[in-house]
């Protein structure tokens, strides 16, 4: 979420390709996604590519403080620059790559956790909401923009092509929601996707809940292992080799056909399985 057109900050600056950056050019969209975040004015949120802090600077306004991780050097300086030039005190700048952040360094106060707000690289979508699950207990909410098409496989239903794997662990741990579509010419370089900015609510997780998330994972990862193929034969060439007996026992108790594909499942389907599998067991010869 990076503006440059009538940004002084901004001038003589051009986006860097090999760190996918493109810059908002509309501070109505970003007054529109501050807005339909809806912070607490007492949040702490950590901001993904704070750029040249068109989103930073009017959100340090609108809650208690910001962390702003930011991989460009050269971004950092400027936007410390503005920040000290407008007596900006709430906002903390770290030049890191924002997927080898450790989550646990962060001064949120006890009892407290951190929301997130971001325009992500494309390359780095599916690793950084990765690394969102891998630290949901720290994590309140994000509001972060994607491309539209890594967008409707966080939304999407069973029975699709864009349902998979991680549609269904993203669902399973948060409440997720389409917030805001954003056109391709609002950015410079102007992108050739569309893109749509997402609410996650890990605060609302998925109900039921099941008692092994990490055979949940495996479960889940297994069943879309090769999309094409029927559940059971996924899980014959998938790094999570459940027996086959198993397997089949587990989808008779749950009334699931063996025939259908992991995209049939719904997220109760996989909670269900999980509660009648035990860890993988060497695969069957």
């Amino acid at each position: 979420m990076k503006e440059v057109r009538n940004s002084k900050q901004g001038r003589g600056w051009r986006p860097t390709k090999r760190l996918g950056q493109h810059f908002l050019r509309e501070t109505s969209v970003i007054h529109k996604i501050i807005s339909l975040a809806r912070f607490d004015p007492s949040s702490s949120v950590l901001e993904v590519g704070p750029g040249l802090g068109a989103l930073t600077l009017p959100l340090s306004q609108n809650v208690a403080r910001v962390y702003a991780v930011e991989k460009d050097a050269h971004l950092i300086e400027r936007l410390e620059a503005e920040l000290s030039r407008r007596s900006i005190d709430n906002v903390t700048l770290m030049n890191q790559d924002i997927l080898r952040l450790d989550f646990e360094t962060l001064p949120i106060p006890s009892g407290k956790k951190i929301d997130v707000i971001g325009n992500l690289p494309y390359n780095i979508s599916t690793p950084f909401l990765e690394r969102l699950l891998d630290n949901r207990q720290r994590v309140g909410k994000a509001v972060l923009m994607f491309q539209k098409e890594v967008a409707r496989r966080l939304v999407a239903s069973p029975g699709g092509k864009e349902y998979g794997s991680l549609t269904v662990l993203m669902q399973y741990h948060a409440r997720i929601f389409p917030l805001l579509d954003v056109p391709r010419n609002v950015f410079y370089p102007v992108p050739k996707v569309e893109s749509m900015v997402i609410g996650l609510d890990f605060q609302e997780p998925h109900v039921p809940r099941v008692s092994d998330e990490e055979t949940l994972k495996k479960v889940v990862r297994g069943a879309f292992c090769h999309r094409r193929k029927t559940l059971l034969n996924s899980f014959k060439g998938s790094p999570f080799p459940f027996s086959q007996e198993g397997l089949r026992s587990a989808c008779t108790a749950c009334g699931i056909d063996t025939g259908k594909r992991g995209e049939a499942l719904t997220i109760d389907d996989f909670i269900c399985l999980t509660s009648h599998l035990k860890e993988p067991v060497q695969a069957e010869q």
